[in-house]
């Protein structure tokens, strides 16, 4: 993996991962997202349901983070940080409900790491292809809302040519990297993005599978290193 270089701006490491519900190793999870060091790590299938609090604040312990936002009200999506991050302001975003299908939503935190300010967000979009567009309409009008730098992750469920990711994807920048995300014991799909705003600098990227990723949970962890722009 690429560190970050030297260079203007102020570095931040973000890592985007969908945990599976902790229904996998959890060991294998909680030492690899140790190792990997994240500044803000962005789940999605986090605990949701029956004490969704005391097990989101376990997952942040055990990772040796901090709950910044998520949780059941996001329903699911989980913004855990270190404690290099002052979360200045966090809010939840649910989708419109489609008869039949499960409820969800979008997670969003406004942040600072030495002097430099920015909003990240992460969401899960539906399995339907037909649910997924109206979804990723929605949260865009929100991240369209936002003002600053700004980091955008999640699972969507779709590919790169897929309309709700182009819709996510519009004005943000991702990365060439174009490796498989899931499933984690053979991946053959890329449905797991990170994209930033422009000016917001990608310094290193990349899609972790190793041993430990495919019993950790059944989507491989995108790693981003950023340089965030000097207030």
């Amino acid at each position: 993996m690429s560190g970050v270089a030297g260079g203007p701006g102020v570095p931040l490491r973000v890592v985007s991962y969908n945990v599976h519900g902790l229904r996998d190793d959890r060991a294998a999870l909680i030492g690899l997202v140790r190792d990997l060091a994240p500044d803000v790590l962005v789940v999605q299938e986090a605990p949701r349901r029956f004490r969704w609090r005391q097990k989101c604040a376990h997952l942040a312990s055990e990772t040796g983070l901090v709950v910044a936002a998520g949780g059941l009200p996001s329903l699911g999506n989980l913004l855990l940080v270190s404690l290099r991050v002052a979360i200045r302001r966090s809010w939840c975003l649910r989708y419109p409900l489609t008869p039949g299908r499960h409820l969800r939503g979008a997670v969003f935190a406004e942040g600072a790491v030495r002097g430099a300010t920015f909003t990240v967000s992460g969401s899960h979009l539906a399995t339907d292809p037909a649910e997924r567009p109206s979804q990723a309409a929605f949260w865009k009008a929100e991240l369209d809302r936002i003002e600053g730098p700004m980091i955008v992750a999640a699972d969507l469920n779709e590919g790169p040519g897929g309309s709700a990711w182009r819709m996510v994807e519009d004005g943000l920048l991702g990365s060439a990297e174009n490796a498989p995300t899931f499933p984690a014991a053979v991946p053959s799909r890329r449905i797991d993005g990170l994209f930033v705003t422009p000016g917001v600098a990608i310094e290193g990227y990349e899609i972790i599978s190793t041993d430990r990723t495919r019993v950790a949970s059944d989507h491989l962890p995108i790693v981003a290193d950023l340089l965030l722009p000097s207030s």
